[in-house]
Protein backbone atom coordinates (compact mmCIF):
# COMPACT_ATOMS: atom_id res chain seq x y z
CA UNK A 1 0.00 0.00 0.00
CA UNK A 2 2.99 2.49 1.22
CA UNK A 3 5.14 1.67 -1.65
CA UNK A 4 2.42 1.43 -4.52
CA UNK A 5 0.07 3.99 -4.01
CA UNK A 6 1.53 6.79 -0.90
CA UNK A 7 4.77 7.67 -1.69
CA UNK A 8 4.17 7.66 -5.52
CA UNK A 9 1.33 10.21 -4.40
CA UNK A 10 3.58 12.46 -2.48
CA UNK A 11 6.16 12.53 -4.87
CA UNK A 12 3.69 13.47 -7.81
CA UNK A 13 2.58 16.65 -4.82
CA UNK A 14 6.28 17.37 -4.24
CA UNK A 15 7.30 17.89 -7.74
CA UNK A 16 4.19 19.00 -8.99
CA UNK A 17 4.00 22.39 -6.01
CA UNK A 18 8.10 22.25 -6.51
CA UNK A 19 7.61 23.22 -10.39
CA UNK A 20 4.46 25.20 -9.62
CA UNK A 21 6.94 27.64 -7.07
CA UNK A 22 9.92 26.99 -9.59
CA UNK A 23 7.85 28.29 -12.61
CA UNK A 24 6.62 31.78 -10.25
CA UNK A 25 10.16 32.80 -9.44
CA UNK A 26 11.63 31.64 -12.74
CA UNK A 27 9.47 34.72 -13.71
CA UNK A 28 11.25 37.08 -11.52
CA UNK A 29 14.53 35.20 -12.42
CA UNK A 30 13.86 36.61 -16.04
CA UNK A 31 12.90 40.07 -14.77
CA UNK A 32 16.11 40.26 -12.42
CA UNK A 33 18.41 39.07 -15.39
CA UNK A 34 16.77 41.05 -18.26
CA UNK A 35 16.95 44.40 -16.10
CA UNK A 36 20.34 43.91 -15.15
CA UNK A 37 21.43 43.18 -18.80
CA UNK A 38 19.89 46.74 -19.80
CA UNK A 39 21.46 48.32 -16.82
CA UNK A 40 18.31 48.55 -14.38
CA UNK A 41 16.98 47.10 -11.33
CA UNK A 42 14.13 45.43 -12.30
CA UNK A 43 11.04 44.39 -9.60
CA UNK A 44 12.35 45.85 -6.54
CA UNK A 45 8.63 47.30 -4.56
CA UNK A 46 7.31 44.15 -3.62
CA UNK A 47 9.43 42.48 -0.51
CA UNK A 48 13.53 42.78 -0.12
CA UNK A 49 15.12 43.20 -3.91
CA UNK A 50 11.62 42.24 -5.08
CA UNK A 51 11.41 38.98 -3.68
CA UNK A 52 7.98 38.70 -3.38
CA UNK A 53 6.78 39.81 -6.60
CA UNK A 54 5.85 36.38 -7.84
CA UNK A 55 3.29 36.14 -5.08
CA UNK A 56 1.68 39.27 -5.94
CA UNK A 57 1.79 38.75 -9.77
CA UNK A 58 -0.10 35.57 -8.43
CA UNK A 59 -2.60 37.36 -6.76
CA UNK A 60 -3.15 40.04 -9.37
CA UNK A 61 -4.22 37.42 -12.19
CA UNK A 62 -6.19 35.93 -9.90
CA UNK A 63 -8.23 38.86 -9.09
CA UNK A 64 -8.74 40.28 -12.38
CA UNK A 65 -11.85 40.15 -14.45
CA UNK A 66 -12.13 36.43 -16.87
CA UNK A 67 -13.56 37.98 -19.47
CA UNK A 68 -14.48 35.73 -22.45
CA UNK A 69 -15.07 37.35 -26.61
CA UNK A 70 -19.09 37.75 -27.29
CA UNK A 71 -18.35 35.67 -30.51
CA UNK A 72 -15.54 33.18 -29.22
CA UNK A 73 -15.98 29.25 -28.98
CA UNK A 74 -16.77 29.43 -25.09
CA UNK A 75 -15.64 25.94 -24.62
CA UNK A 76 -12.60 25.35 -26.45
CA UNK A 77 -11.78 29.08 -25.25
CA UNK A 78 -11.76 27.86 -21.83
CA UNK A 79 -10.09 24.23 -22.63
CA UNK A 80 -7.30 25.55 -24.80
CA UNK A 81 -5.00 26.69 -21.65
CA UNK A 82 -5.85 23.86 -20.22
CA UNK A 83 -4.46 21.88 -22.69
CA UNK A 84 -0.88 23.92 -23.03
CA UNK A 85 -0.39 23.60 -18.80
CA UNK A 86 -1.12 20.06 -18.70
CA UNK A 87 1.29 18.43 -20.90
CA UNK A 88 3.99 20.52 -19.17
CA UNK A 89 3.31 19.00 -16.12
CA UNK A 90 2.57 15.28 -16.69
CA UNK A 91 6.23 14.91 -18.36
CA UNK A 92 7.76 15.38 -14.83
CA UNK A 93 6.32 11.30 -14.52
CA UNK A 94 9.71 10.04 -16.03
CA UNK A 95 12.07 12.22 -15.04
CA UNK A 96 14.63 11.17 -12.62
CA UNK A 97 16.08 13.59 -10.32
CA UNK A 98 18.65 11.24 -8.66
CA UNK A 99 18.98 7.60 -7.92
CA UNK A 100 17.74 5.52 -5.16
CA UNK A 101 18.70 6.82 -1.82
CA UNK A 102 17.54 5.49 1.47
CA UNK A 103 15.30 7.74 3.49
CA UNK A 104 13.68 6.71 6.98
CA UNK A 105 15.36 2.78 6.40
CA UNK A 106 13.67 2.47 3.10
CA UNK A 107 14.98 3.03 -0.38
CA UNK A 108 13.00 5.18 -2.43
CA UNK A 109 13.74 6.53 -6.23
CA UNK A 110 13.93 10.36 -7.02
CA UNK A 111 11.65 10.17 -9.62
CA UNK A 112 7.75 9.34 -9.88
CA UNK A 113 8.60 6.41 -12.15
CA UNK A 114 10.86 4.32 -14.65
CA UNK A 115 9.39 3.05 -17.89
CA UNK A 116 11.02 1.50 -20.70
CA UNK A 117 9.99 4.22 -23.37
CA UNK A 118 9.98 7.11 -21.01
CA UNK A 119 12.03 9.33 -23.81
CA UNK A 120 9.63 8.05 -26.32
CA UNK A 121 6.69 9.53 -23.73
CA UNK A 122 8.11 12.72 -22.90
CA UNK A 123 7.99 13.21 -27.38
CA UNK A 124 4.49 12.17 -27.02
CA UNK A 125 3.02 13.93 -24.61
CA UNK A 126 5.20 16.70 -24.95
CA UNK A 127 3.51 17.56 -28.78
CA UNK A 128 0.04 17.55 -27.26
CA UNK A 129 0.77 20.93 -25.80
CA UNK A 130 0.68 22.71 -29.19
CA UNK A 131 -2.96 21.55 -29.81
CA UNK A 132 -3.48 24.29 -26.99
CA UNK A 133 -2.07 26.74 -28.57
CA UNK A 134 -3.88 26.03 -31.99
CA UNK A 135 -7.08 25.83 -30.09
CA UNK A 136 -6.85 29.11 -28.62
CA UNK A 137 -6.25 31.06 -31.62
CA UNK A 138 -9.30 29.26 -33.33
CA UNK A 139 -11.59 30.00 -30.50
CA UNK A 140 -10.85 33.63 -30.04
CA UNK A 141 -12.91 34.19 -33.37
CA UNK A 142 -9.98 36.95 -33.79
CA UNK A 143 -7.42 37.79 -36.88
CA UNK A 144 -4.30 37.73 -34.86
CA UNK A 145 -4.77 34.51 -32.42
CA UNK A 146 -5.38 33.17 -35.49
CA UNK A 147 -2.02 33.88 -37.64
CA UNK A 148 -0.71 33.40 -34.35
CA UNK A 149 -2.11 29.50 -33.57
CA UNK A 150 -1.20 29.15 -37.16
CA UNK A 151 2.66 30.23 -36.99
CA UNK A 152 2.65 28.02 -33.97
CA UNK A 153 1.73 24.77 -35.59
CA UNK A 154 4.03 25.52 -38.10
CA UNK A 155 6.97 26.18 -36.45
CA UNK A 156 6.54 23.19 -34.28
CA UNK A 157 5.89 20.81 -37.47
CA UNK A 158 9.84 22.49 -38.40
CA UNK A 159 11.42 22.33 -35.38
CA UNK A 160 10.14 18.75 -33.68
CA UNK A 161 11.36 16.53 -36.78
CA UNK A 162 15.16 17.59 -36.19
CA UNK A 163 14.56 17.44 -32.32
CA UNK A 164 14.02 14.31 -32.67
CA UNK A 165 15.96 12.97 -34.77
CA UNK A 166 18.84 14.14 -32.49
CA UNK A 167 17.04 12.16 -29.52
CA UNK A 168 17.17 8.89 -31.94
CA UNK A 169 21.10 9.86 -32.09
CA UNK A 170 21.05 10.16 -28.03
CA UNK A 171 19.07 6.99 -27.82
CA UNK A 172 21.63 5.14 -30.56
CA UNK A 173 24.67 5.51 -28.24
CA UNK A 174 22.36 4.47 -25.32
CA UNK A 175 20.82 1.97 -26.21
CA UNK A 176 17.67 1.90 -24.40
CA UNK A 177 14.33 4.79 -24.70
CA UNK A 178 14.21 4.59 -20.40
CA UNK A 179 15.42 8.12 -18.99
CA UNK A 180 17.35 6.33 -16.00
CA UNK A 181 18.74 4.37 -18.34
CA UNK A 182 20.39 6.67 -20.75
CA UNK A 183 21.97 8.40 -16.83
CA UNK A 184 23.48 4.82 -16.45
CA UNK A 185 24.70 4.86 -19.96
CA UNK A 186 26.83 7.90 -19.94
CA UNK A 187 28.09 6.66 -16.22
CA UNK A 188 28.97 3.27 -18.26
CA UNK A 189 30.62 5.58 -21.17
CA UNK A 190 32.69 7.96 -18.22
CA UNK A 191 31.43 10.40 -21.11
CA UNK A 192 28.74 12.87 -21.18
CA UNK A 193 26.62 12.58 -24.33
CA UNK A 194 26.80 16.88 -24.93
CA UNK A 195 30.54 15.54 -25.79
CA UNK A 196 29.97 12.45 -28.19
CA UNK A 197 27.11 14.33 -29.70
CA UNK A 198 27.81 18.11 -29.89
CA UNK A 199 25.76 18.40 -33.05
CA UNK A 200 23.43 16.71 -31.66
CA UNK A 201 22.85 18.98 -28.63
CA UNK A 202 23.40 22.37 -30.87
CA UNK A 203 20.40 21.26 -32.54
CA UNK A 204 18.14 20.24 -29.37
CA UNK A 205 19.13 23.56 -28.07
CA UNK A 206 17.92 25.59 -30.73
CA UNK A 207 14.98 23.38 -31.71
CA UNK A 208 13.92 23.42 -27.46
CA UNK A 209 13.93 27.29 -28.14
CA UNK A 210 11.86 27.21 -31.19
CA UNK A 211 9.23 24.57 -29.85
CA UNK A 212 8.91 26.86 -26.49
CA UNK A 213 8.11 30.01 -28.46
CA UNK A 214 11.38 31.79 -26.59
CA UNK A 215 13.25 34.31 -28.17
CA UNK A 216 14.20 34.43 -30.73
CA UNK A 217 12.03 32.19 -32.36
CA UNK A 218 8.72 33.88 -30.25
CA UNK A 219 7.03 34.48 -33.55
CA UNK A 220 3.70 33.22 -32.08
CA UNK A 221 3.68 35.84 -29.39
CA UNK A 222 5.07 38.51 -31.38
CA UNK A 223 3.35 41.65 -29.64
CA UNK A 224 4.53 43.74 -32.48
CA UNK A 225 3.25 42.25 -35.19
CA UNK A 226 0.32 40.14 -33.24
CA UNK A 227 -0.54 42.13 -30.25
CA UNK A 228 0.04 39.23 -27.67
CA UNK A 229 -0.46 36.36 -30.14
CA UNK A 230 -2.43 33.55 -29.44
CA UNK A 231 -3.62 34.92 -26.11
CA UNK A 232 -4.76 38.36 -27.47
CA UNK A 233 -8.62 37.58 -25.99
CA UNK A 234 -7.48 36.00 -22.98
CA UNK A 235 -6.89 37.51 -19.22
CA UNK A 236 -7.36 36.33 -15.77
CA UNK A 237 -6.45 32.54 -14.82
CA UNK A 238 -7.01 31.80 -18.11
CA UNK A 239 -3.80 33.81 -19.52
CA UNK A 240 -2.03 32.89 -16.35
CA UNK A 241 -2.25 28.81 -17.53
CA UNK A 242 -0.64 29.67 -20.94
CA UNK A 243 1.83 31.77 -19.20
CA UNK A 244 2.55 29.14 -16.42
CA UNK A 245 2.54 26.31 -19.92
CA UNK A 246 5.72 28.79 -21.46
CA UNK A 247 7.52 28.57 -18.37
CA UNK A 248 6.76 24.92 -17.05
CA UNK A 249 7.61 23.95 -20.80
CA UNK A 250 10.97 25.90 -20.33
CA UNK A 251 11.86 24.04 -16.88
CA UNK A 252 11.11 20.43 -18.91
CA UNK A 253 13.08 20.97 -22.04
CA UNK A 254 16.03 22.19 -19.40
CA UNK A 255 15.67 18.80 -17.55
CA UNK A 256 15.54 16.77 -20.89
CA UNK A 257 18.86 18.88 -21.64
CA UNK A 258 20.34 17.64 -18.13
CA UNK A 259 19.46 14.09 -18.37
CA UNK A 260 20.30 13.46 -22.24
CA UNK A 261 23.15 15.38 -22.84
CA UNK A 262 24.56 16.22 -19.33
CA UNK A 263 24.88 13.42 -17.36
CA UNK A 264 21.41 13.83 -14.79
CA UNK A 265 21.87 14.00 -11.66
CA UNK A 266 25.38 12.26 -12.03
CA UNK A 267 28.20 15.08 -10.67
CA UNK A 268 31.14 16.37 -13.41
CA UNK A 269 33.21 13.30 -14.41
CA UNK A 270 32.14 10.65 -11.78
CA UNK A 271 34.49 8.45 -12.34
CA UNK A 272 37.70 10.72 -11.54
CA UNK A 273 38.91 9.63 -8.20
CA UNK A 274 40.39 13.49 -8.06
CA UNK A 275 36.95 14.82 -7.59
CA UNK A 276 35.62 12.39 -5.36
CA UNK A 277 35.46 15.18 -2.75
CA UNK A 278 32.11 16.49 -4.83
CA UNK A 279 30.11 13.46 -3.89
CA UNK A 280 29.07 14.90 -0.78
CA UNK A 281 26.76 17.79 -2.91
CA UNK A 282 23.29 15.45 -2.81
CA UNK A 283 22.97 14.28 -6.67
CA UNK A 284 19.42 15.52 -7.12
CA UNK A 285 21.55 19.09 -6.55
CA UNK A 286 23.56 18.30 -9.15
CA UNK A 287 20.49 17.77 -11.18
CA UNK A 288 19.30 21.28 -10.28
CA UNK A 289 22.25 22.97 -10.68
CA UNK A 290 22.83 21.94 -14.37
CA UNK A 291 18.93 22.42 -15.02
CA UNK A 292 19.29 26.25 -13.59
CA UNK A 293 22.20 26.63 -16.30
CA UNK A 294 19.95 25.98 -19.05
CA UNK A 295 17.31 28.22 -17.30
CA UNK A 296 19.84 30.78 -17.39
CA UNK A 297 20.66 30.73 -21.09
CA UNK A 298 16.77 30.97 -22.01
CA UNK A 299 16.49 33.99 -20.47
CA UNK A 300 20.62 35.14 -21.74
CA UNK A 301 18.99 34.21 -25.28
CA UNK A 302 15.92 36.34 -24.96
CA UNK A 303 17.88 39.52 -23.34
CA UNK A 304 20.36 39.19 -26.54
CA UNK A 305 19.02 38.47 -29.54
CA UNK A 306 16.62 39.99 -32.00
CA UNK A 307 13.55 37.76 -33.06
CA UNK A 308 13.99 36.18 -36.47
CA UNK A 309 11.50 36.76 -39.65
CA UNK A 310 9.19 34.15 -40.23
CA UNK A 311 10.68 33.01 -43.20
CA UNK A 312 14.49 33.05 -41.57
CA UNK A 313 12.89 30.73 -39.19
CA UNK A 314 10.96 28.17 -41.33
CA UNK A 315 14.41 28.96 -43.78
CA UNK A 316 16.91 27.39 -40.67
CA UNK A 317 14.17 24.96 -39.65
CA UNK A 318 13.78 23.16 -43.10
CA UNK A 319 17.17 24.01 -45.06
CA UNK A 320 19.87 23.37 -41.95
CA UNK A 321 18.76 21.65 -38.97
CA UNK A 322 16.87 19.06 -40.22
CA UNK A 323 19.27 17.55 -42.92
CA UNK A 324 22.20 18.02 -40.46
CA UNK A 325 20.20 16.15 -37.56
CA UNK A 326 20.10 13.72 -40.35
CA UNK A 327 23.52 13.32 -41.45
CA UNK A 328 24.10 13.36 -37.19
CA UNK A 329 22.02 10.63 -37.09
CA UNK A 330 23.78 8.46 -39.84
CA UNK A 331 26.59 8.92 -39.03
CA UNK A 332 25.92 8.02 -35.55
CA UNK A 333 24.69 5.03 -36.92
CA UNK A 334 27.49 3.89 -38.95
CA UNK A 335 29.81 4.62 -35.74
CA UNK A 336 27.76 2.63 -33.63
CA UNK A 337 27.48 -0.57 -35.89
CA UNK A 338 31.58 0.05 -36.70
CA UNK A 339 32.18 -0.49 -32.63
CA UNK A 340 29.95 -3.22 -32.12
Amino acid sequence: MIDGFVIPLLKIVIVLNATLVGVTYMVLLERKVIAWAQSRLGPMRVGPHGILQPIADAVKLMLKEDITPARADKWVFTVAPIISMVPALIVYAVIPFGPEVSLFGRQVTLYITDINVGLLYIVSVASVGVYGIILAGYASNSKFPLLASLRASAQLISYEVAVTLTLVSVVLMSGTLSMVGIVRAQESAHLWFAFAQPLAFGIFVIGSLAETNRAPFDLPEAEQELTGGFHTEYSGMRFALFFLAEYANMIVVSSVATTLFFGGWLRPFPNWAALSFLDFIPSWTWFLIKSFVFLYFFVWVRATLPRYRYDQLMRLGWKLLIPLAIANLVLTGIIRVALL
